[in-house]
């Protein structure tokens, strides 16, 4: 059995955590909202039963749609993490916005991600058009703009293709049971070549009804070739995915279904419309390539551990202050303590005490000075008592004699000379030389 260290542990369990979470949306009410000097946002998000740390980072925050306040809804994408210093499980945000909008585009990708997962999208199951067409079913709203363009342009190309409206509602609560009724009447009939799903241009709310599920699948069951052509070329919907052809607007699925003057023109319109699919495929292939690379650089990216000690200095910075005010307080009720003692005690009665201190020790420096000089004076007399008593010039004034040769040594035996030798003399009255007779 392995044995870690509390380090080793929070480092694996982030690890396992960011490879099995990865990016993740999520949505929540905001509470303990902070945005420091370093110009990080600190947040929790929570709902009912739950919350979780938050952490969104300033190169992430001064793109945010939305600026946080408690209390206020949002919609979040980032990824989930540990924070190793305090083994926290926390999720760093690099997306918000509020919610609403968000999360009807968070259930709009759900929903496709989850029925490309069945193979619902997958282009093998698309069916060609037929070569050659006659009748045309169209399900939409039978006073909207979208079947008036789809009338007028299969007018001016083909005037020889029937259209037969299936008439439903194409936005608000009660469309989606219309456009199902109006899909199974299309069916049950099995009167067209083609079947056109559209409506013209709008926001995602207008076009949710066909962001619906089992509008979705109940397109699986259609007898016919079905094109789909809702809102303008930049929306998509999910009956855009399932159906065997797009069309960009609701023109370009008339001019689809009817055969123009010049085949060359409607076989390289087929062209281009497998090519943006293909590329449309190969760019989500890619996409999902550059999430999978993007989460193992983001173990290793320095950033992460920046982000990290970064979010730890804020910490750090935040205890720091919290101290700060805890010695303040401390050092005011010190002061206030002393002030207490100060105000016992009158300044006035210790002056006086001092002041006659003083004048004590004034009155004793002149007898403490006197009697210490005479101590050193007696001090001093014994002492040069004592040196006379062992100082050799004594000896000499009883006659005796201190004999040096010329290097200053002191000749103590007569060998010490030699014959001849200049000799030092020195007597209580002074000093004379001599020289040394040989015998």
């Amino acid at each position: 059995m392995s044995i870690y260290t509390v380090t080793q542990l929070n480092s694996d369990i982030r690890k396992a955590i960011e490879q099995g979470f990865g990016h993740v949306w999520l949505m929540g009410e905001i509470s303990n909202f902070a945005a420091p000097n370093s110009g990080h946002w600190y947040l929790t998000l929570k709902d009912e039963r739950a919350q979780i740390r938050c952490a969104m980072f300033r190169g992430n925050n001064q793109r945010a749609k939305v600026r946080p306040q408690n209390g206020v809804q949002v919609l979040v994408r980032g990824r989930v993490t540990v924070y190793e210093p305090r083994g926290d499980y926390q999720l760093i945000v690099e997306h918000m916005e509020e919610a609403g909008i968000g999360l009807l585009q968070q259930q709009f990708e759900q929903l496709k991600v989850k029925l490309a997962a069945e193979g619902l999208f997958a282009q093998e199951r698309k069916r060609p058009l037929p070569e050659h067409i006659r009748r045309v079913g169209v399900v939409t709203s039978p006073t909207g703009a979208a079947v008036q363009d789809v009338l007028a342009v299969m007018k001016r190309r083909d005037p020889s293709v029937e259209v037969i409206i299936y008439p439903t509602a194409v936005q608000g609560d009660a469309a989606i049971p219309q456009i199902k009724n109006a899909l199974l009447t299309a069916f049950q009939r099995n009167e067209v070549d083609v079947l056109l799903v559209t409506r013209g241009g709008g926001s995602l709310e207008d076009l949710w009804c066909f962001n619906d599920e089992q509008v979705g699948r109940l397109l699986l069951d259609a007898p016919m070739p079905v094109i789909s052509a809702v809102g303008h070329e930049v929306d998509f919907t999910i009956c855009d995915f399932i159906a065997d052809l797009r069309a960009p607007t609701p023109s370009a699925a008339a001019e689809q279904v009817t055969q123009d003057r010049s085949a060359q023109v409607n076989r390289l319109q087929q062209l281009q419309q497998r090519l943006a699919t293909g590329q449309k495929r190969r760019i989500e292939r890619q996409h999902s390539l550059l999430q999978q690379l993007q989460i193992r650089l983001n173990q290793q990216h320095p950033q992460r551990q920046l982000q990290q000690q970064s979010q730890r200095l804020d910490e750090l910075l935040a205890r720091v202050y919290r101290a700060q005010q805890r010695t303040l307080i401390n050092q005011q009720q010190r002061c206030q303590h002393v002030i207490q003692r100060l105000q016992q005690v009158h300044p006035q009665r210790e002056l006086s005490r001092a002041q006659q201190k003083l004048l004590q020790i004034q009155q004793r420096i002149p007898l403490v000075a006197e009697a210490w000089l005479k101590q050193q004076h007696q001090r001093h007399r014994a002492l040069l008592h004592a040196l006379n008593l062992v100082s050799p010039l004594n000896t000499l004034d009883r006659g005796y004699a201190i004999v040096r040769d010329e290097a200053g040594r002191v000749i103590t035996q007569p060998e010490q000379a030699q014959d001849e030798q200049k000799l030092n003399v020195k007597v209580a009255g002074g000093e004379f030389n001599v020289r040394k007779c040989s015998e």
